[in-house]
């Protein structure tokens, strides 16, 4: 019997997290004295430890989240998956609160934007609940819920990556308002968190012949022992 390939899932996730993987780097890079490539952020500068808690904490949730995907990583190293998952939890609350906190007292470049404040409001908030429920569900040993959460979890995190076409292909379309630019930033969000419960709940096609392993959205057991 041959078995689907594994990696697939997770080598999609990583393309697509690494548009702000390099960007945040590259914050970072400038925050140890590197040479300046992004617009400046006077509220970095004032106040950087929000968003170099944010950074490291994302980019580490979003690398060691698309590992979580692949069925085969977790069938032969189930004690590499559960350890992993101890850390996505933290690194995944950090991420999410940070940002909530960036959201609070941060200025943004071109001024206030209510609409923008309002969805990152939520969906980190959303973002940090996913994960502390997917933890009170693995503890409970409810393996589908928990599965469940984190997928919609990661699927908030890796937001950014997606933003990088909404905004992209909206600006050139739509142009750059303010109330445009926020309904960019949610779509992403949204399109994420469809796409993540369109592909829990879709049913395996069936097969003739010998039943086969089918791949699916199986993210961290965080907790287990």
């Amino acid at each position: 019997m041959t078995r689907r390939p594994t990696w697939r899932l997770p080598i999609a996730l990583l393309v697509l997290g690494a548009i702000p993987v390099v960007a945040g780097t590259f914050r970072m890079v400038e925050f140890f004295g590197g040479p300046a490539t992004l617009p400046v952020r006077t509220s970095f500068e004032e106040s950087p430890a929000p968003m170099v808690v944010h950074i490291v904490a994302a980019l580490a949730f979003v690398v060691l989240g698309a590992f979580q995907f692949s069925a085969g990583l977790r069938r032969r190293r189930p004690r590499w998956h559960r350890t992993s998952g101890r850390l996505v939890v933290p690194l995944g609350l950090a991420a999410a609160l940070s940002a909530l906190w960036m959201n609070e007292f941060y200025e943004l470049p071109d001024g206030p934007n209510p609409l923008l404040y309002v969805f990152r409001l939520v969906f980190a908030s959303a973002m940090a609940a996913s994960i502390v429920l997917g933890f009170l569900a693995v503890r409970r040993r409810d393996i589908r819920n928990h599965r469940m959460w984190m997928v919609r979890a990661y699927a908030i995190g890796l937001g950014a990556g997606t933003q990088a076409f909404t905004i992209g292909f909206g600006e050139a379309i739509f142009g750059s308002g303010e109330t445009s630019l926020a309904l960019m930033h949610a779509s992403a969000w949204v399109i994420n968190l469809a796409v993540a419960e369109w592909a829990m709940r879709r049913r395996p096609r069936r097969r003739r012949g010998p039943r086969q392993a089918v791949p699916s959205l199986q993210p961290v057991e965080a907790g287990l022992s």
